[in-house]
């Protein structure tokens, strides 16, 4: 049978029924870290997951659990006890009432586990839980990289040719089994966000994008499908079979290690100081920053419908010629910390030459003094280093004769990545690029606050949907936050009537 719709509101006085009933005749009681959970699964208004999922349930068969109260259920195991599985979260229902009103659920009437991974399929648009077919041909490991520094990229030039390709033909929207989950997740959890203000000016959305590796096991689990070893041939090329064939081998520079697992590309909105994440996507452990980004950017800006991205600001991973094409392509401002590679200076048309940080140096060796912007040509001027006055030069042997000195223009549009619209060392640049950090405050929050990976999943499928789930809890947090000091007078509203 296809679901029935449960508003809201009568959810809401679902819960405040029953938790009258239970908690109101000194049996069981409410603690203060027992408010902060309430609150957020009472304000967070899931109900109109029935009619998103409405058209994949039959029309004949038994009646179906409550959509709403499924997820409204896996997103409060996620907030409570993200560290067990789901069949010891079944468990949870059945011991704990409060957990079961809270999802929406009669106390001793608990969905099976069965129950719950076939309502969290219904979030995954393909039949097969992998991106990528599980037998494939095996792979090495991606060089280590220096001590604190991520893995260099695997091919010389490989995000050039990528973005190259786009800018030339373009990259047409390609279906993907979570854009469902995405789908979802934009127009139920974002929209809200958005609407309470927690993302900032939608026309002019500011984002931060970062890796981070995801660990998932502790080697590639594969097996062979040839019979190669039983005829004594010890080493073969085969193709194998991956029980998780998205995922491959990586170097974890923080923990200075290899493992196995995926890359996980967050893009996250950075105007506002909830660190709240817009877009993931989960990519082979041995990808670099650079081309995780490009493939998230260009993905993100198909599918991202609730607003404007105006600025991107990245770390040196990203300090790429192509990647300032790209953006320059999607009319976003880069913001992007310089990765000194080069120790030449760069020659131009005249005898001044330019250092690896974007600095004009003179014939004398010395470097340049900026002397402010022009708007209309869209430039910066840079003066003689030994001008002591407007009309006085204290070098020995002056490159001009003009009075005012030897002077000098770059212009973004000839070099962006060392000539940026906001030099790097203005008040402006440094007060923008500290928001910089808010994907790795999100990050963090996913992995060590909601215990990412301690998913025990073999599907991509199963870690996407934990991922999202993740993602929503983040920003019922953000919703309880705004909302606070409006339910301090509910809450004692609650408290009297229970007494």
């Amino acid at each position: 049978m296809k679901p029935s719709f449960v508003s809201h509101a009568d959810y809401q006085q679902f819960v405040f029924d029953r938790l009258r009933q239970h908690y109101s005749n000194g049996a069981a009681v409410l603690v203060r870290n027992d408010w902060p959970v309430i609150w957020k699964c009472y304000i967070s208004d899931l109900s109109h997951t029935t009619s998103f999922l409405y058209k994949g349930y039959s029309a004949k068969g038994p009646a179906p659990r409550d959509p709403a109260s499924m997820l409204r259920s896996y997103l409060l195991f996620l907030l409570v006890r993200p560290e067990i599985g789901l069949t010891q979260w079944v468990d949870e229902l059945y011991r704990v009432p409060l957990y079961a009103i809270l999802s929406g659920f009669e106390p001793g009437d608990i969905p099976g586990v069965g129950t719950f991974y076939d309502f969290l399929s219904r979030f995954w648009a393909a039949e097969k839980s992998n991106l990528k077919p599980k037998v494939k041909p095996r792979r090495r490991k991606p060089k280590r990289g220096k001590k604190g520094e991520k893995a260099p990229t695997t091919s010389t030039g490989k995000v050039k040719r990528l973005v190259e390709r786009i800018l030339r033909n373009g990259m047409p929207k390609q279906h993907q089994p979570f854009d469902r989950l995405l789908a979802f997740f934009q127009s139920q959890i974002i929209a809200v966000s958005e609407k309470y203000g927690l993302l900032g000016n939608a026309t002019t959305l500011t984002i931060a994008g970062d890796g981070t590796p995801v660990v998932t096991s502790a080697y590639p689990r594969s097996k062979a499908v040839c019979d190669c070893h039983a005829r004594g041939i010890a080493k073969c090329h085969h193709p194998r079979l991956y029980s998780q064939p998205d995922c491959d081998s990586g170097w974890d520079s923080a923990r200075e290690r290899y493992f196995s697992g995926y890359h996980l590309y967050m893009l996250t909105a950075a105007n506002r100081p909830h660190d709240l994440p817009l877009y993931p996507r989960l990519q082979p452990a041995s990808r670099h920053d650079a081309l995780s980004f490009v493939v998230s950017t260009v993905e993100f800006s198909q599918r991202f419908t609730l607003g404007m991205v105006d600025k991107m600001l990245l770390d040196a991973a990203h300090d790429a010629g192509a990647i300032y094409d790209l953006l320059a392509h999607q009319n976003i401002q880069p913001f992007i910390d310089l990765n000194v590679r080069a120790t030449k200076n760069l020659e131009t048309h005249s005898d001044i030459r330019i250092s690896p940080k974007g600095i004009p140096i003179c014939p004398a060796g010395l470097e340049m003094k900026r002397n402010g912007f022009e708007p209309p040509r869209k430039r910066f001027k840079w003066i003689c280093p030994l001008m002591t006055t407007r009309t006085k030069c204290a070098c020995t042997t002056p490159c001009s004769s003009t009075k005012y000195g030897r002077s000098f223009h770059t212009a973004s549009k000839d070099n962006p990545r060392l000539f940026p619209e906001t030099p790097r060392d203005s008040e402006a640049w440094k007060l923008l690029y500290k928001r910089r950090t808010t994907v790795e405050r999100s990050n963090k929050r996913e992995k060590i606050d909601y215990k990412l990976e301690a998913g025990r999943h073999r599907s991509t499928k199963m870690w996407y949907i934990r991922l999202y789930g993740i993602m929503i809890c983040q920003h019922m947090d953000a919703w309880f936050a705004h909302r606070k000091a409006d339910l301090k007078p509910l809450q004692t509203q609650w408290l009297q009537s229970a007494s």
